[in-house]
């Protein structure tokens, strides 16, 4: 069993961060464009865990601080950047906005708060969160935004349909309780395949872990996260040895797109997922879960087929945080996969049923590339981030890696990505945001988990420019950092903070 209980508990202080940067490293390809450059800056938490309160707009104030870490970040077809982070299990999830194309954020009412005096037994929350946001405006004319956050016993659903101002809180999202490690995606409001009344917003999808089984659970809700109501498994029962044998990724759903040559979309829904190659390496425990699967839902998310993207030697695993799926506006398919070291990607042009040879992302400086994310914008059109760093030792995980070893932010680049022999340009996003050992591998590390296990990407629906939101645990001179975190404690939790980088110039994916 692995990816159990990767919550996290809030400790010490946060720094903020305000610089433009433009940074390619030694010898590291330039944009196609010309160097991208990036606007970086902390944001700001709600007090006590932070020095914001509703309102704080980031850059700009000293009340930019946070101890959250561990970000997710979406954005609608309305121009709205959305971001959330986790003060850790207990402490509720932070939730921020931009409405300028990340170049400010807002910070936004926790939404999950309320869970912090339920006292139904399935909250509070805190933990590991995701964010979605749909796709049709609602009676207000707003887009719905969804923040998803673990508790443990249960997984929060919280629900905004006017633009991130409030939310309604649901703390028992997951049909099943007893969770771990969940997703949340959303979808138009009129896809509702058991003609179930639909109010409130868009259809929105949850997946997690079951604890008894590590199977892949999938509930959607038709009325706006107020009630989830289907229950189905990514896990086929042709491929039932993958339960229990499986490290989950993300949920996307594929949706309507109008475009000059034409109308897409499907509405597929897709769960991404690394495991074992068979039923005889379910047998023993030194399996590796060299296969990166998918299952593919053409029912609303009733049923799923799951097809494998990349089966590679036995002697790799892919089972790091985390797997990830992303769907163009034509309906392309990208995952991206860590082998801990290198990372790669593969592509479908046929509904998952079939995929490329994988593709390697990152190249020099970002020698070592781990915790993928993807965006996908127009046909062909992807952005990657992961945290790199020059440092590169076979066999060597992250978790052991030296003091030496300077970690950044990357966002790569691929403008034809479903084009053979294409390539992907690099850029270094971000400044120092980490030192030395990465351990991914939840409340077991015995390292440095400052970094946790993943972070995220969103574009600009009119420019397809990227804000990447991620942790940092540094000190930063000249800018407010919260208190506990000094140059002597820089590099420790006492520093954890969610932090953003805004694309300010170069190529975008619209």
């Amino acid at each position: 069993m692995r990816q159990r209980a990767r919550w996290w508990a809030a400790a010490g202080g946060a720094a903020t961060l305000v610089v433009a940067v433009a940074l390619t490293g030694p010898g590291g390809p330039a944009a196609a464009t010309g160097a991208a450059t990036f606007s970086n800056f902390s944001l700001a938490g709600i007090a006590p865990n932070g020095g914001g309160a509703v309102g704080t707009s980031c850059p700009g104030s000293p009340k930019c601080t946070n101890i959250a870490a561990e970000p997710a970040i979406r954005a609608d077809e309305q121009g709205n950047i959305y971001a959330s982070s986790e003060n850790g299990l207990g402490a509720g999830t932070e939730a921020w906005k931009s409405t300028d194309g990340g170049r400010h954020y807002v910070t936004l009412p926790s939404p999950n708060a309320g869970s912090q005096s339920n006292t139904t037994g399935f909250a509070p929350g805190g933990g590991d969160t995701d964010l979605a946001v749909g796709d049709d405006p609602g009676k207000s004319g707003a887009v719905s935004v969804f923040v998803a956050s673990l508790s443990l016993a249960n997984v929060d659903v919280s629900s905004s349909t006017d633009r991130g101002n409030s939310f309604a809180l649901n703390p028992v999202g997951a049909l099943i309780p007893g969770d771990d490690r969940e997703w949340i995606a959303a979808d138009d409001s009129h896809q509702n395949p058991l003609g179930l009344p639909t109010e409130g917003g868009n259809k929105v999808c949850l997946s997690y872990h079951d604890v008894a089984t590590d199977n892949i659970d999938v509930n959607c809700s038709y009325d706006g996260a107020k009630t989830f109501t289907q229950l189905g498994d990514a896990i086929d029962t042709s491929h039932a040895y993958l339960i229990d044998n499986n490290a989950i990724g993300n949920l996307a759903i594929g949706r309507d797109v109008y475009e000059g040559d034409g109308t897409h979309g499907n509405h597929n829904i897709y769960q991404v997922f690394s495991g074992i190659g068979n039923a005889q390496e379910a047998i023993g425990t030194s399996e590796h879960f060299h296969v990166v699967w998918i299952g593919v839902s053409k029912d609303g998310g009733q049923t799923f087929t799951d097809y494998p993207v990349y089966r590679g030697p036995k002697t790799t695993d892919y089972g790091h945080q985390f797997v990830n799926v992303s769907v163009d506006r034509k309906g392309n398919l990208y995952v991206v996969y860590s082998d801990d070291h290198n990372l790669y990607y593969s592509y479908s042009t046929t509904q998952g049923t079939s995929w490329s040879p994988p593709i390697r992302v990152n190249k020099a400086p970002a020698n070592t590339a781990i915790e993928p994310w993807s965006v996908a914008g127009s046909n062909g059109k992807l952005d990657v981030v992961y945290y790199g760093t020059s440092y590169y030792q076979a066999g060597t995980a992250p978790d052991n890696y030296p003091a030496t070893a300077q970690w950044h932010a990357y966002l790569a680049q691929n403008l034809t990505a479903t084009t053979p022999g294409s390539s992907f340009t690099q850029v270094a996003a971000s400044p120092v945001n980490h030192t030395g050992g990465v351990c991914e591998s939840g409340v077991g590390c015995t390292g440095n988990r400052d970094l946790f296990d993943d972070f995220g990407v969103a574009v600009t629906p009119s420019t397809g420019l990227a804000s990447i939101v991620y942790s940092d645990d540094q000190y930063h001179a000249g800018n407010p950092n919260t208190p506990g975190c000094t140059p002597a404690t820089t590099d420790t939790s006492s520093c954890n903070h969610t932090a953003i980088a805004t694309q300010l110039t170069g190529a975008g994916v619209s």
